[in-house]
């Protein structure tokens, strides 16, 4: 059946085939956007074709610096775990869970209630920066700071002043570590600026900010929870683009060539303690039951050529044992081989 459409004053008359091509013709202009180029031009495009760009919250990274910046974030968690396992003397197992970018608002939603957030800034950049960190983790790490096995915690108990105060140091200890990534780049030092428990109540930026968001699990003990460091674009911004290009055959071999490992200097007092043994004489029980004072025990010449030096009973050289003056001493020969 043949529609009517008004005109100009008079009805026309429209065949079928004339209104299938008008309906295709509408649902092409549906399915396509115009795009206008530099000078003014136009031209159309499929809507699958055309990705939408919001200027309110820019992926402010390209691939090429997203990869970078995993990869000295994967140098900082393997730092911080060794740190952090001997500040606790416990084994301490962190692994990078997501490296993204959310906007704030995103970001607060997402927060679990309760939960620690530390908020900080790194001088002498801007932006409050936020070290969220699940509360039975928190209270596991207490109770270690305080003598404890750091098993079965009670997550009940809210944190009181004093164990919030230990939580600094170690947040401390987390930021300062983030920090040496970029030394050779600036100066950077973080500064503790409060806490809150509910991320409906940060205002600490814009709800369309954009954050870097490092996601990372730490085993503790018999805990395994998450712990996070979110850091606006501003803050992030001047270390990025300080940090020069980087070509991808160098990110693809830094990625799977371990480099030499960094030192961390607040490692330089921790005591270790050193034990020299030797071998090669062997006794039976009986043998030894029947020693007394005035034996004389036959060793090999050679014997004190290769004795074996362990630290914290684990064997990692070989030496030559001698003196120096009036005290006892080894000349290291070579490594064990593990």
């Amino acid at each position: 059946m043949d529609d009517i459409l008004p005109g100009d004053g008079k009805g026309e008359v429209l065949s079928q085939s004339e209104i299938e091509r008008l309906l295709t013709q509408v649902q092409a202009e549906d399915t396509a956007t115009t795009v206008v180029k530099t000078g003014g031009s136009r031209s159309r495009f499929k809507n699958e074709d055309v990705q939408p760009y919001d200027f309110r919250q820019p992926a402010f990274l390209t691939s090429g610096e997203l990869r970078k910046i995993r990869i000295r974030h994967e140098v900082f968690i393997r730092t911080l775990a060794a740190h952090l396992s001997v500040y606790l003397r416990l084994e301490v197992t962190i692994q990078m869970s997501k490296l993204q970018t959310l906007s704030y608002q995103k970001y607060s939603e997402g927060l679990p209630s309760p939960t620690h957030l530390t908020l900080f800034k790194v001088d002498p950049l801007i932006g409050v920066c936020l070290l969220d960190m699940a509360p039975r983790l928190g209270l596991t790490i207490v109770d270690r700071l305080l003598g404890g096995p750091a098993h079965s915690v009670n997550t009940n108990s809210e944190l009181s002043e004093i164990e919030t105060a230990l939580l600094d140091q170690v947040a401390h200890l987390i930021l300062g570590e983030w920090c040496q990534l970029w030394q050779k780049i600036g100066n950077v030092r973080p500064t503790l600026l409060g806490h809150e428990t509910n991320g409906r109540f940060l205002t600490s930026s814009p709800h369309d900010c954009i954050l870097l968001v490092l996601s990372m699990e730490v085993r503790l003990g018999d805990c395994t929870e998450q712990m996070e460091l979110a850091f606006p674009f501003h803050t992030i911004e001047p270390l990025v683009r300080q940090a020069g290009p980087t070509s991808g055959a160098d990110s693809s071999a830094a990625a799977t060539r371990p480099g030499r490992p960094l030192w961390n200097p607040c490692l330089d007092e921790v005591s270790v303690r050193v034990n020299t043994e030797w071998h090669g004489l062997e006794m039976s029980v009986g043998e030894l039951s029947r020693l007394k004072c005035g034996d004389v025990l036959m060793l090999e010449a050679n014997c004190f050529d290769r004795v074996e030096i362990r630290l914290e009973e684990h064997p990692k050289f070989h030496g030559r044992l001698g003196t120096t003056g009036e005290r006892w001493a080894v000349e290291l020969t070579e490594n064990v081989k593990s």
